[in-house]
């Protein structure tokens, strides 16, 4: 039972702020064209580079579903910082992880959060822009001007609706639902199995545990929103609120898959400076609020006082918002494995088979059926994404196939 009064205390506290975030992901992308981002961020000023910052910032993508964002943002005039800057703010924070950085760590984590993102990738994108200037980069992969699908809005406002609905409690769900899940079940875990004391002993060298956070982090994939939790779990447990804003930073951005495919895009120094810049950024903020009079007992004394004590009065909001995002969940998996089983069911003699790694949500899906469909001889593509494998017929050579995932940004397996 203990395990289970722990998971509905994080599910109860995130639930309603999940909600609504994943709903304003929705009007976000069914109200607003992708042209209109592009617009602002062509250039190669330090002003491109704060912008693509700020749109980066409540825009709820995902490290790996941020890449073909930030193509088809490059392709349509966005300077090399610009999309740097936007790579870096993007997967850091979004709508829908600051509400739920609100609901379980309380009002100054939710706030300095963004402010973190968007002064890193502002960091990040200006250093790029001048060893750009200044002819010190290694060239730049070519983005293929097909990778990125442009964003084809409904015509009507109650088209526009549904897509909002669509999006925000289905795909958003399918891209992310894992990563929340597991979220939850390792907070959980850190909940009843880690001693309340067991940070204590470290408690006065902060840096060392920033360090370790970043060892642990970099190479894990977790998402924005569910990093919160987790990052809540060991606050709990002693960790100090600036180690703890590193794993909400350092665990979305900064994994070993999004810095092969940044790589790829971008080049090996744009890598490097991405990384770095995530990095340094990170523990810079960890550093002011533990070391910053009054600022680690600020940000602590604000976490939830059901987060502290491990219960929760419950409200029906909070119930009808767990079951919805119960149900939201379950469809997510649901819908996402019949889909790979009827393709699985369907497939003829004349498909090929390619198995991709690196495709981890319906954006990487729909960059790679879109990249693939522009091979000349492909008739038709179809992926799923839940196996990680592209359906290819037509008479387009292997060579050719691997040769465009590669260009694309993902694994030949």
């Amino acid at each position: 039972m203990e395990y289970i009064d722990a998971l509905l205390v994080m599910l109860n506290s995130m639930s309603p702020y999940l909600v609504l975030g994943f709903l304003i992901a929705g009007v976000l992308h069914a109200f607003v064209p992708s042209a209109v981002y592009s617009r602002f961020l062509a250039g190669t000023g330090v002003r491109s580079v704060v912008t693509a910052a700020a749109i980066g910032v409540p825009l709820p993508l995902c490290s790996c579903g941020v890449l073909p964002t930030a193509v088809s943002l490059r392709r349509n005039g966005a300077s090399r910082a610009a999309t740097t800057s936007f790579l870096i703010a993007t997967p850091q924070t979004g709508v829908d992880s600051i509400a739920a950085t609100y609901s379980m760590m309380g009002l100054p984590f939710a706030i300095l959060r963004p402010i973190a993102a968007l002064v890193t990738a502002m960091l990040g994108g200006t250093v790029l822009g001048a060893l750009e200037s200044r002819g010190k980069l290694d060239g730049e992969n070519s983005f293929d001007e097909e990778q990125a699908a442009e964003q084809q809005l409904p015509p009507t406002l109650l088209g526009k609706v549904v897509e909002t609905l669509r999006y925000g409690l289905v795909e958003m769900m399918q891209n992310i639902g894992k990563w929340l899940v597991l979220g939850l079940v390792v907070a959980t875990l850190i909940t009843v199995w880690v001693p309340d004391d067991f940070f204590t002993t470290y408690a006065n060298n902060h840096f060392l545990n920033m360090l370790v956070v970043v060892a642990v982090a970099v190479p894990m994939y977790v998402c924005a929103t569910g990093s919160i939790p987790i990052a809540a779990a060991l606050m709990m447990k002693g960790l100090s609120p600036g180690c703890a804003l590193v794993m909400l930073m350092a665990g979305p951005a900064a994994n070993v898959a999004s810095m092969l495919v940044v790589g790829r895009a971008m080049g090996r120094r744009a890598a490097a400076v991405y990384l770095l810049s995530i990095v340094a950024g990170a523990m810079g903020f960890g550093l002011l609020i533990d070391y910053w009079p009054g600022m680690q007992e600020l940000f602590t004394s604000a976490m939830p006082e059901c987060m502290k004590c491990h219960h929760s009065d419950v409200s029906w909001i909070n119930i009808a918002c767990s079951i919805l995002l119960v149900v939201m969940i379950a469809w997510g998996f649901i819908a996402k494995y019949r889909k790979s089983y009827l393709l699985t069911k369907n497939k003829t003699q004349v498909m090929k088979e390619f198995k991709i790694n690196g495709m981890m949500c319906n954006h990487c899906k729909m960059a790679v059926e879109k990249g693939l469909a522009t091979v000349e001889g492909v008739e038709k593509v179809t992926v799923d994404l839940a196996k990680g494998v592209a359906y290819v017929e037509g008479t387009a050579t292997d060579e050719a196939i691997k040769a465009k995932v590669t260009a694309l940004g993902y694994e030949n397996a």
